[in-house]
Order: C-alpha cells, then structure tokens, then sequence
C-alpha cells in the first residue's frame, strides 16, 4: 500500500505544478493557499467523519496537532511564499526539496533512525538529479540570498514537522489528523492574506484556471496530504521524505505537455538519478527482506 501511495503522491503532486502556474496567473497567492487549508482540512475532516472514524482529538493531542500544523503547513506556505516571490520559482524549487535531508537528520537525532548505506546512496542521487534538473540556476542563488533563506527555512520547517508527526503518539486516523492540522494552520495563513492582498475577484477568472482548482482542492489538498502522511505512519520518516523526490521531475514533464516548457537532456538525466536514489532507498532493501 505504501509504495502505491507514494506512486500516487509522484503523480498528483507533480501535476500540481502546472496548476499552480495557472491558478497564480489569475489570483492572489495568499488568498490562494488559505482556501487550499480550508477546503483541504474541511474535506478530509468531513471524509473522514462519513468513514465512521473519530474526528475528536483528545486535548493533548490537539496541542500537538497546532505544533505540527504549525511547521507542516504555516510553516512551510508561509517561508515558501516569501521565498519564490525574491527568487526564481526553478531556483526555489531545488532549495524545497533537499527537504529529505532535514527529514533524515531529524529522524535521526529525534527519532533514532540509522543512516544506512541505501540512504545515503539513494539521499546524495537524488540531491544530485535535482541539481542536475535546476542546474544552470543553482548559481544564481548567491544573488538571492533573503530569497534563498526563506526557502531554506520551508524545507526545514516541512521536514521538523514531518518528524514531529512520526514521534507523537496518535488516537485519532490520519485523515482527522491532517484535518485539523490544515484547519488550525488556515488561521494564520487567512490572517496574513488579509493584511497583505485585497479578496480576490472570482468573476473573471478563466475556464483553465477554475479547472485546476478544482483539481488541487481535490488531489494535491486531500488525497495527497492525506497520502503523505500515511506514508510517514507507514514508513520511516525518512523514507516517506526521500520518496517525494520524484515530484519536481513529474512536475517538469507535466508543465512540458501542460504549459509547453521545453524539456531537455538534463531533465531526462535528473530523471534516472532520482529513479536510481528511489530504488536504492525503496526497492532493495525490500528485496533483500524477501530473499530472506
């Protein structure tokens, strides 16, 4: 199950790319990203209470939900806003995603989990890959440097609430959970969007861009988010992260069939790199177990 799930997340959350380009084309990014947390969270909650499960966090379990709610989502929406909006969206990227090696250092000094050899192969691959997909750019971001702070921080934000997620003992499923995590986060995020950008207008908006919204309330917001964190509840938590590295290449090849941006040697290379880091880290060790 959790090898389709991540399957799912390389899909779904790759193809949020393009959509995202769409969707910011036409609406402020605030306003965006606060009706992603309220309809994500209401929906999962909602999906979650019709299955039969529990919805009702105990008290100290709803603290905790705050904390990782904090750094899963206010965190990272928050740092990585500021982030691409000082730097280019290809440099910003390669900053988000070396999310995986906070994640395996967190999990390490919080959680006890090894640095093994497939680990760090598959780790120091995929780093690799997505340096080689965003390689001309990576030197442009000595120029900037405020740009490529706040980026830092989403992707440590992401990775210390990952780990958090994976330590603290749960009562509640994980669709409640991660509910209520987009829900409390949808506060601040609503807060600063109202200080910072006007409501946006819907009346105008295009065909192409209420389509993808429709698709990332749907698949990025509550299927991914809810597939994410199981994987987490399913896997090390150094697994699940290493196992989204594939997501920018799906997001490179999507905006190439979507958008029309050209696609080239180096994105087929980054390619096979991050296929090589998810086989180091996912398939052989499996296969090892089964041989036993």
């Amino acid at each position: 199950m959790g090898f389709l799930l991540l399957a799912g997340l390389s899909l779904f959350w790759g193809l949020n790319w393009p959509g995202m380009k769409i969707i910011l084309s036409e609406l402020p990014a605030w306003w965006f990203r606060a009706s992603c947390a309220v309809i994500g969270g209401g929906a999962l909650l909602a999906i979650s209470a019709a299955s039969g499960n529990s919805i009702r966090p105990t008290g100290r379990e709803f603290v905790q939900i705050c904390i990782c709610g904090a750094f899963n989502f206010v965190g990272w929406l928050m740092f990585s806003a500021y982030g691409v909006s000082l730097m280019g969206a290809g440099r910003a990227a390669i900053i988000a995603f070396t999310m995986p090696i906070w994640a395996a250092v967190f999990a390490s000094l919080m959680l006890g989990e090894k640095f093994t050899a497939p680990k760090i192969i598959g780790l120091t691959l995929g780093i690799a890959g997505l340096s080689v997909l965003i390689g001309p750019e990576i030197a442009a971001v000595g120029r900037s440097p405020l740009g490529a702070f706040f980026m830092f921080a989403a992707a440590v934000s992401w990775a210390f609430g990952t780990t958090l997620f994976k330590r603290f003992e749960w009562s509640i499923p994980v669709a409640s959970n991660v509910g209520w995590q987009l829900g409390t986060a949808a506060l601040p995020i609503i807060a600063v969007a109202a200080v910072l950008e006007p409501l946006p207008d819907l009346t105008g908006i295009s065909y192409e861009a209420t389509l993808a919204l429709l698709y990332i309330y749907s698949f990025p917001m509550v299927f991914c988010q809810w597939a994410y964190y199981k994987t987490v509840h399913l896997f090390p938590a150094s697994i699940a992260a290493i196992g989204t590295l594939i997501v920018p290449v799906v997001g490179v090849y999507s905006s190439h069939l979507i958008l029309g941006e050209p696609v080239g040697l180096q994105d087929l290379a980054a390619l096979v790199l991050i296929v090589a880091a998810l086989t180091c880290v996912l398939l052989i060790p499996n296969l090892r177990r089964l041989r036993r």
